[in-house]
């Protein structure tokens, strides 16, 4: 167990922003799945919009990294774009 007081703050401040990041990366994980069940165009490019807000927040605060954003909101386009109107 840490000794120092330092450490035992830096111990809880990771807990708490574990659980933070945790709760936002779940949010996200819903919202991808939610806008690849939709099957009409302009219902999916609306949503594309609101998740790919939540996906740019989510990078810029290391909730989850640019990478895995940027691929997210590629991916999700690429769906929305091959749906019918």
């Amino acid at each position: 167990m840490a000794n120092h007081k330092s450490s035992l703050k830096r111990i809880r401040q990771t807990e708490s922003r574990r659980l933070h990041n945790r709760y936002y990366a779940k949010t996200a994980r819903n919202a991808v799945r939610n806008l690849r069940k939709l099957t009409d165009k302009a219902e999916a490019s609306a949503a594309l919009v609101k998740v790919s807000s939540l996906l740019d927040r989510l990078a810029a605060k290391k909730a989850i990294s640019k990478n895995k954003a940027s691929n997210l909101k590629s991916k999700l386009a690429r769906h929305t774009n091959k749906l019918s109107a």
